[in-house]
């Protein structure tokens, strides 16, 4: 079974998709890019108001793969006290000395998540780097928001690959990238760990929109 993750940009997003029992609750600025991040004390005050078994995780937001800037801006997120710190793997820079510089992080016990984008022709055999490095998990997200949902980009051969190759590495595996109502169905039987929501639980399928309560209720109804 796949949990349902379900991204947010303020305390009162938090808390609305906290009261439909959101499996993670997931923290970003939609506004700044495909990961944009909150700052850090905003993102300090959310964990603070949610309940203490909530599980949170964060973006660090839209960073080229410098491995110093990036295990700062780790080190700095994962003081907030998320459970999760997610790290997307972006084209530019050095992806293989980012995570490996990372381990030292994952082995003091930070839970990390790398995200793959799937419209920018992913790599799967960076999974084995990551699982050497001890990060907990990785997904799968879209770069570009206006070119359709994940299963437009990747075909079900390759994202059942994806979920597998982590799923025997010992990862975490998550999908997401503009997840419609009707990706769903064809989601669920693969098994990832989580399926991740943003634009399919706002007002106007849009992602920068207000939530919409109707349209979390409708997928909080399916991922279940």
């Amino acid at each position: 079974m796949s949990a349902m993750l379900a991204s947010v940009n303020s305390l009162p997003e938090a808390l609305l998709v906290q009261g439909f029992a959101a499996d993670i609750i997931d923290l970003k600025q939609p506004e700044q890019g495909a990961l944009g991040a909150l700052e850090n004390k905003v993102v300090a005050q959310i964990v603070q108001a949610l309940a203490p078994e909530t599980t949170i995780s964060a973006t660090i937001g839209d960073m080229a793969m410098e491995p110093q800037p990036v295990f700062d801006a780790v080190q700095a997120m994962a003081a907030t006290g998320v459970d999760f710190v997610k790290i997307g793997l972006f084209p530019e820079g050095d992806t293989l000395a980012t995570i490996q510089h990372l381990a030292a992080i994952a082995q003091q016990g930070t839970a990390l998540i790398a995200v793959l984008f799937a419209d920018a022709k992913p790599d799967f055999e960076i999974l084995e780097a990551l699982a050497t490095a001890g990060f907990r998990g990785a997904m799968l997200d879209t770069m570009h928001k206006g070119q359709g949902s994940l299963t437009d980009v990747l075909s079900l051969t390759a994202l059942t690959d994806f979920v597998q190759r982590c799923a025997n590495l010992g990862l975490l595996s998550g999908l997401a990238g503009s997840l419609r109502e009707s990706d769903v169905t064809v989601l669920l039987p693969l098994n990832a760990d989580y399926l991740g929501f943003r634009g399919a639980l706002c007002q106007q399928q849009s992602r920068t929109a207000e939530l919409d309560r109707q349209q979390i209720a409708r997928i909080r109804y399916l991922v279940k």
